[in-house]
């Protein structure tokens, strides 16, 4: 993200329209951004997934840890969505009884800033410093990679279409 761009509010929407819809796309300067309405809380976060590029869109919201999380409908990876940490569940081996626990990974996906005045919801994007992994789906090179991969998966689609009129 660039630090010296001052900090600006995205009008999102009305906040009744964005309570109705529950989860809301948009495009921010050039960012691709989710917006989260649960538990009469709005989240705001990057759009693909930290990990391999899927849409969050459509994951679960579910409380590990004590904390609200989305799930990658993908590959189930747990974030946050007030700080956008990576969640992990596992045993430590040098315990007398390994027992599962949650663990972090750290922040792994970039959350913005949601600002609510006068029944309109407007979004402050990040100016985190440093790179977040939810970052590279945002240039240009992970773009391109997501392109790829949504045309191999259309053309796995048509191939197994194409199959199925055979029959």
């Amino acid at each position: 993200m660039d630090e010296k761009k001052p900090s600006r509010l995205y009008f999102i929407g009305k906040k009744e329209d964005l309570i109705q819809a529950k989860r809301t796309t948009v495009t921010l300067d050039g960012r691709d951004i989710l917006i989260i309405y649960h538990q009469r809380t709005f989240y705001a976060m990057d759009l693909q997934c930290y990990h391999a590029g899927s849409t969050l869109e459509t994951g679960d919201i579910e409380e590990i840890n004590y904390k609200l999380c989305i799930v990658c409908p993908k590959h189930k990876y747990k974030i946050s969505l007030a700080e956008g940490e990576g969640l992990y569940k596992a045993k430590n081996p040098t315990e007398a009884v390994p027992t599962p626990r949650w663990y972090s990974k750290g922040i792994k996906q970039r959350v913005h800033k949601v600002t609510e005045v006068d029944e309109d919801i407007f979004v402050t994007l990040s100016t985190c410093p440093g790179w977040i992994e939810s970052d590279y789906y945002q240039t240009e090179k992970g773009r391109a990679e997501l392109r790829k991969a949504q045309e191999s998966e259309d053309g796995e689609e048509d191939v197994n279409a194409d199959a199925d009129e055979d029959v």
